[in-house]
């Protein structure tokens, strides 16, 4: 798909079709036909042990049909009248499919039916496996960071082709890490590299300039979906998403006013509110399972696996705030829920589903923007927080608990140990992450020594902002036995290549 056939199917609209353009086989169908077009693919997201939430996009308003069924050629299947999609919600739809039976596989299609009922889209399938119960096998993947540092859809390499590779693995489900888009980095259509190769951009309108409105944060989720291989990623297994800055803008935190020339809102609050909205219309994700309807919220696998998605962003302190004293990345709230859900969990494996890593300093200009303090000595700032979770955890006897992470762009293996830390009153445990998907490579970052954490394996680019073009793209891969509890890990490049693994053994409760 080049810019004009962008351009010509976003002019034929001021409403639906102006977000963020369509795919080049939608963009066709629209100018032939004068019934209703799913513009942007199918999603499930939020899987449980009986169904999912299922995402479509409509052209015009009208109402979604989904259809489920066990067998792929829909026999004995269900048709469930959705939610009429309007220009309130930028077109877009989600319906919660119940009735499955659990780690069953299930077939889905879509279809929008105009408000008068005498004509109906093409259909669009997926399928999505439900959550397991028992003892069962889990197998997941995980990455983040998409389409940031001016890498966005090139052609001419097939596109976002991690995504590929992910699908390829066929996972029980996605974790999406955050930074699922780049609100803040607008792309040109050309990038030459220092070697002279040129990375050619799909460009849309609301993705030449940095996001304010509303209609340009929707623009960032639906360019993504204009690559086919996220297309056929989110149409073939279930994603468990969570935010990170850059939805927003780089490094955000609440309250926060920006003093940068490209931006004419300066209010971040404003700006996350509008991001808020899009990335909720715009990703699987059911606000009716998030503790505070927006993010932090937690999944069962059967009684090997439960995830915890927590939300780092909405209730962290600012960026600048003191280093010493008693500062939050959580929030009392969420803290709370975190520590008490991980201690009432029953599966063998808890597992965190962090936006930023704990023991990597992430700075933000002279200020701190992770976790890490950068400091030597006792926890102090955001850290204090974190260690007060570590430490309940441990008088709790909460015993097996792995956090998953991306955020820096480059993949990394941490053993945290009170051994070797500040504190020792917290239990060893392992952090892994893994990213980019699809954006600039970056790293590593240096460890703060607070939680004693060492570096068991880490594959960064030699340069900052390492185009995809040279590699160190990457995803994890999280597999449980059903049988023996053993967990392993492996942090694989964007062709799905390992590069590393470990297998974890379960620690029984003392």
């Amino acid at each position: 798909m080049d810019r004009r056939t962008v351009l010509r199917a976003g002019a034929l609209s001021a409403g639906f079709l102006v977000a963020g353009a369509l795919p080049a086989n939608t963009a066709n169908a629209v100018l032939r036909r004068d019934r209703p077009v799913l513009t942007h693919g199918v999603q499930t997201g939020d899987v449980t042990t009986d169904g999912a939430l299922v995402w479509t996009r409509a052209d015009r308003p009208s109402r979604m049909l989904v259809e489920v069924s066990t067998d792929p050629s829909f026999r004995h299947s269900r048709r469930i009248r959705g939610p009429v999609l309007t220009p309130a919600s930028d077109g877009t739809g989600k319906l919660r499919v119940r009735g499955l039976p659990p780690g069953c596989e299930a077939y889905y299609r879509v279809q929008a039916e105009d408000l008068d009922g005498r004509t109906t889209s093409e259909p669009l399938t997926g399928s999505f496996r439900t959550a397991p119960v028992g003892n069962s096998d889990v197998r997941f993947a995980w990455s983040g960071d998409v389409a940031g540092q001016g890498w966005g859809i090139n052609p001419d390499i097939g596109g976002m082709t991690g995504f590929a590779a992910v699908a390829a693995r066929k996972p029980d489900f996605f974790l999406h890490s955050g930074d699922t888009v780049y609100s803040d980095n607008p792309l040109v259509e050309k990038v030459t590299l220092p070697d002279g190769q040129v990375w050619r951009n799909i460009v849309t309108p609301e993705k030449s300039k940095v996001a304010e409105t509303l209609a340009e944060y929707r623009g960032q989720f639906a360019y993504n979906l204009l690559d086919e291989n996220v297309r056929r990623l989110a149409a073939s297994v279930p994603s468990i998403v969570q935010w990170d800055d850059h939805e927003v803008v780089n490094n955000w935190y609440p309250g926060e006013i920006l003093d940068l020339p490209q931006y004419t809102e300066k209010r971040v609050d404003v700006l996350a509110q509008r991001a808020f909205q899009a990335f909720h219309e715009w990703q699987p994700v059911d606000q009716a399972r998030a503790v505070d309807g927006r993010v932090y919220r937690s999944f069962s696998f059967g009684r090997r696996v439960e995830l915890f998605v927590v939300d780092m962003r909405t209730y962290k302190d600012a960026n600048n705030a003191p280093r010493d004293g008693a500062g939050q990345i959580l929030g009392a709230r969420q803290a709370r829920w975190l520590v008490d859900s991980l201690s009432r969990s029953r599966a063998t494996w808890k597992i965190v589903a962090a936006d930023l890593p704990i023991g990597l300093i992430v700075p933000d200009g002279a200020d701190i923007e992770g976790v890490a303090n950068g400091l030597p000595g006792k926890p102090g700032g955001r850290e204090h927080e974190l260690a007060w979770v570590l430490r309940t955890l441990a008088q709790r006897r909460v015993r097996n608990v792995v956090w998953l992470t991306a955020d820096v762009h480059y993949t990394a293996a941490h053993h945290y140990s009170p051994d070797r830390a500040a504190v020792a009153d917290f239990d060893p445990f392992w952090e892994f992450v893994s990213g980019p998907l699809h954006a600039g490579a970056f790293g590593p970052n240096t460890l703060d020594p607070t939680f004693g954490p060492v570096a068991e394996f880490v594959h960064a680019p030699p340069a900052a902002n390492t185009s995809p073009l040279l590699g160190y793209q990457h995803f994890g891969e999280v597999a449980v036995d059903g049988r023996s509890g053993e967990l392993t890990v492996w942090l694989r490049d964007g062709r799905g290549t390992s590069l590393w693994s470990k297998t974890l053994r379960p620690e029984r409760a003392r």
